[in-house]
């Protein structure tokens, strides 16, 4: 198998990379096992000084790093630009945090003195995303590796040459080699990294299919698991919602990253008597957006990742258009080479349809019309999923009662749906579990040792 860079925006190859043979696996296994130790019993404060040094050269080589990722997955650079920013600011958070987040805990009990100490697992395994290529690994890197675990990365088959970028700019600031390394393997080799007695975890951010292969496939050997998976977001606008202020939210919510992002609102559940207004001032919106050379800064529509993704949303669209969904702008892709599909809405959404059972991953937005707030809460929970949901009103009292009925890992008021390194993130139901950043994310892949004297 090859591992290609396909350009989105042209269609044109840019890059192949064979897949690792058994001997290249074989040794970087046998590197992160040997480094595991070395690199734990290094003091906390080099390990800091170290991801300082990553948020360093991060922000140096931005504009190369942005337009790695533009090329090979087809991000706005603006944003591509905001994702590597963001990337330096985990390992700084984490660089400044991990002191206080990996203290002992003292706790009374009948010993003399008991404490609960946090240390490594070992080596932790993570299978990674394209959507945010670099983020999506810094999230779980910087906590795993402060906390003196080592790392391997199986990225997404269609962003090479970012996976070895990040393992090329942790070797620049300093980090010993087999502390982290990129692993260019197949889903099949990466199971079989899974099994290896040289693994003791596995964090994966990618659908709700990939989510459970690799659950069985860790269960089956007792691997610790986190896992980040697919969201069909709830955004809910209540009566008295400020419109002026909720739709340009709602557009960014969705159309950021062309759509593709797990924690994107995904259903609008909106009451009946502001749906039309809405609705009126969500298309308006879509005018605006300009698709283009996503490395050019007027653009404001970037293509999806590859064509193949682009059919699969085409195909949910047209499903839900037959089952009585409304096509109020877009609905078809955009003509031209790349993979652009037009800013679209889909008016009157219910249960059953592709658009409120499924995950859109791209620049759809479904309507779902509600008669009152009860109606709204149970919309939102119907869904498989429960990564994050939002509340928008100016009664704010009353939008957080109703926040905290929505089934999900992260529900907020008044406010675009983020993850940010001082929160914990994840889901619960079929998005997964286990959380990433905050002290609870760096706790997941800690052994959590109970220490008694007497």
């Amino acid at each position: 198998m090859a591992f290609e860079t396909v350009n989105p925006t042209t269609g044109q190859s840019l890059k192949t990379f064979s897949a690792w043979d058994k001997e290249a696996i074989e040794e970087a296994l046998q590197q992160a096992q040997e480094s595991r130790f070395v690199w734990a019993a290094r003091p906390l404060s080099e390990r800091c000084r170290l991801l300082e040094a990553v948020a360093q050269q991060l922000r140096e080589r931005k504009e190369d790093l942005a337009r790695l990722i533009t090329l090979e997955m087809g991000k706005l650079v603006t944003e591509a630009r905001a994702e590597i920013e963001k990337c330096a600011w985990v390992c700084e958070y984490y660089a400044e945090q991990a002191p206080r987040f990996l203290a002992d805990e003292m706790i009374e009990s009948d010993a003399g003195r008991s404490y609960v100490a946090l240390q490594p697992l070992g080596t932790v395994l993570a299978i990674m995303p394209w959507n945010f290529p670099f983020w999506q690994v810094f999230r779980f890197c910087a906590p795993a590796l402060v906390a003196g675990n080592t790392a391997l990365l199986k990225h997404a088959s269609n962003v090479p040459q970012c996976a070895l970028a990040i393992e090329r700019t942790l070797l620049e600031a300093g980090f010993p080699p087999g502390v982290f390394h990129t692993l260019l393997v197949t889903s099949a080799q990466a199971a079989e990294v899974i099994a290896d007695p040289r693994v003791q975890g596995v964090t994966l951010t990618g659908s709700e299919a990939a989510g459970r292969k690799v659950a069985e496939w860790a269960g089956q050997h007792l691997k610790k698991t986190v896992l980040e998976l697919g969201g069909a977001d709830p955004f809910i606008v209540l009566a008295d919602a400020d419109l002026e202020q909720t739709v340009p939210v709602a557009v960014q919510s969705r159309f950021l990253n062309g759509g593709q992002s797990c924690i994107a609102a995904k259903r609008f559940i909106v009451m009946e008597e502001v749906a039309n207004e809405f609705v009126a001032r969500f298309r308006a919106s879509l005018e605006a957006l300009r698709p283009g050379d996503p490395l050019d800064e007027q653009t404001t529509l970037a293509p999806l990742a590859r064509l193949d993704l682009r059919e699969g949303l085409h195909r949910q669209v047209k499903v839900s258009i037959e089952q009585g969904a409304v096509a109020v702008a877009g609905c078809q892709p955009l003509p031209g080479p790349g993979a652009y599909y037009a800013p679209s809405i889909l008016d009157r959404v219910q249960p059953g349809m592709p658009a409120f059972e499924e995950e859109l991953f791209g620049p759809v937005a479904a309507i779902i019309r509600v008669a009152d707030q009860a109606e709204a809460v149970a919309m939102a929970n119907a869904s498989r999923y429960g990564l994050g949901g939002s509340v928008w009103s100016r009664d704010v009292s009353w939008a957080e009662q109703l926040a905290l009925q929505l089934q999900c890992g992260a529900a907020f008021v008044n406010g675009l749906v983020k993850s940010d390194p001082r929160l914990p993130f994840g889901g619960v139901k079929c998005s997964g579990y286990g959380r990433e950043l905050s002290w609870h994310g760096m706790r997941e892949f800690v052994n959590q040792k109970t220490v008694w004297i007497k």
